[in-house]
């Protein structure tokens, strides 16, 4: 199977402007990549080494038309297309892996859209592994509001253990939940309210979204972030939620440069608006002492934003995308000009723009190790521009470092 390099521009996607970054492209239009299905609306993508052999595989969610899940695991030397949910689902954007019943091995949790009011989760049959037999979904949720977009694990409580944090859209609330002692035999988990009302959403902005794990004030603890608020643990089940930003979104946290607190940046998800880096200037729980930088001044459904050291020069950077369709009742993109950009970091808090793509659509992408090969690649598939489509970015080819 032909694998093509692109160094310049080709098929309207254009390369990282940094000279020692060559991007090998695969690709569903070439082949190079099986497609996942039929289905022409794809909201979900998880990354995570599902087969314990050290290599990141990816799972993508799909709603319209079954299977619900399908599973690219990495072989030697591409993907091998595996289905877990062959059912008809209505799966969210989102997800989130862990090991959820602590046999070892990585489980994953989707949520349903605004058609479903439930959240699931499915046990992982490793070492058992065929492509013909999906794997047992349990429910997490069911019942109350619809929509869960986003999810995220993490010791939020400090207890040693893993919770999961997930939006309702629907309530208009974020939920923890701790994962119960017997998993497998649940028939729901015990969840709690931590958030009620508005997280950034308004304007062009249709729901608050978004959910990570970081610890932004430095005290050794995992805080929650989601829309534009992080949660610092108080003990118990109490949380404190501080406004970073006037706006959410997408959102990470990490340290760009060397300071006490993480900052963090939020990019629109579904909406419009700019790409910001929020810097703490006093106490990391008063809101007022946020401030915010714009490094992008207008994304359109920016609905990709991931953080990495991409050129592998120690520095982290930011990898921000554009949707180019979200429209169902028409046929032509949205934003036919849709961009991707890197901004690659100095280590000091400044960035160098680069446009990685132009009139390409990009929703839920990943930057990621997906090869093996010690660096970060992209994984990109778009909602409904061209779906069904995945396509992945090898940082530099397999096996060739910095």
């Amino acid at each position: 199977m032909s694998m093509r390099t692109f160094v310049a521009l080709a098929m309207s996607v254009a390369t990282v402007s940094a000279a020692e970054i060559q991007w090998q492209h695969l690709s569903t239009t070439n082949r190079a990549l099986p497609l996942p299905g039929p289905s022409q609306q794809q909201t979900a993508a998880v990354v995570a080494d599902l087969d314990g052999d050290g290599v990141n595989d990816f799972v993508l969610g799909f709603r319209q038309q079954p299977p619900a899940l399908v599973w690219y695991r990495r072989g030697a030397t591409n993907w091998a297309r595996y289905v877990i949910e062959t059912n008809y689902l209505t799966v969210e954007a989102g997800g989130a892996a862990h090991d959820i019943d602590g046999d070892g091995d990585i489980d994953l949790v989707f949520g349903g859209d605004w058609q479903s009011k439930e959240v699931w989760w499915w046990e992982n049959p490793a070492p058992k592994f065929d492509p013909s037999v999906p794997w047992k979904r349990r429910v997490i949720k069911t019942g109350g509001a619809a929509q869960h977009h986003d999810q995220v694990f993490g010791n939020f409580k400090g207890t040693g253990k893993a919770q999961l944090a997930f939006w309702n859209q629907g309530a208009k609330k974020l939920f923890l939940s701790d994962i119960p002692a017997e998993p497998r035999n649940a028939t729901s988990w015990s969840i709690m309210e931590i958030f009620s009302g508005s997280a950034g959403e308004g304007g062009t902005l249709r729901y608050a979204e978004g959910a990570s794990a970081f610890d932004v004030d430095g005290d050794g603890k995992t805080d929650l972030l989601a829309g534009n608020y992080w949660f610092k643990h108080l003990g118990g089940d109490k949380f404190q939620p501080t406004k970073f930003a006037e706006y959410g979104g997408r959102v990470k946290a990490a340290k760009f440069k060397p300071d006490k607190y993480a900052q963090i940046v939020v990019a629109p998800g579904d909406g419009s608006g700019p790409l910001t880096i929020c810097e703490c200037t006093g106490s990391p729980t008063n809101s007022a002492d946020w401030r915010g930088t714009k490094l992008l001044p207008h994304i359109i459904h920016g609905h990709t934003l991931e953080v990495g050291d991409i050129d592998g020069d120690g520095h982290l950077d930011i990898f921000t995308a554009e949707m180019a369709k979200w429209s169902e009742r028409k046929s032509e993109p949205d934003n036919p000009e849709a961009k991707s950009w890197i901004l690659f970091g100095d280590g000091k808090g400044n960035f160098r723009t680069t446009v990685f793509t132009t009139g390409f659509g990009f929703h839920e992408a990943r930057v990621t190790n997906l090869d093996g090969d010690g660096d970060l690649d992209v994984l990109s598939k778009p909602y409904n521009w061209a779906a069904p489509r995945i396509d992945v970015w090898l940082n530099n080819g397999t096996g060739r470092k910095h």
